[in-house]
């Protein structure tokens, strides 16, 4: 396993950038009347996603990170509302919509599995601060 130096380093950032790269794709096919619309509600729910992990990871504390994992997890759901709502509307091309809803489903995975770390190892330090508060 290689040793995590940098927000670059995690699974959850490179899959989620990969998904961003593949959205601002999605909608460069949007109408002109979208660009200031839909398409940019993708594009900024996409950005979010990586940059609150590479955020999180940067704080150096993992109830912080876990925290901001939490917020690229709520990210990836407006995400997944959006592209839905772009498919059902007739925007972008329906086999990019429905890869970019798998990709997001493989990137939501990857963040519940890291938040879930994040939280199971944070518990114990938590608790032996409250033990000692005692």
């Amino acid at each position: 396993m290689t040793p995590i130096r940098s927000y670059r380093d995690l699974d959850a950032w490179k899959l989620s950038m990969k998904l961003a790269e593949g959205c601002y794709r999605f909608t460069e096919t949007f109408p002109q009347s979208e660009l200031f619309g839909l398409a940019a509600h993708i594009r900024k729910s996409a950005v979010s996603i990586p940059s609150n992990v590479a955020e999180g990871h940067s704080r150096r504390s993992r109830v912080a990170f876990a925290n901001f994992v939490g917020i690229a997890m709520g990210s990836l759901a407006e995400l997944e509302t959006q592209i839905e709502l772009a498919r059902r509307l007739g925007m972008g091309q329906e086999e990019d919509a429905v890869s970019l809803l798998e990709s997001a489903g493989d990137v939501g995975r990857i963040l519940h599995g890291l938040r879930s770390a994040l939280v199971n190892r944070a518990a114990p330090e938590s608790e032996s601060r409250a033990q000692k508060a005692q």
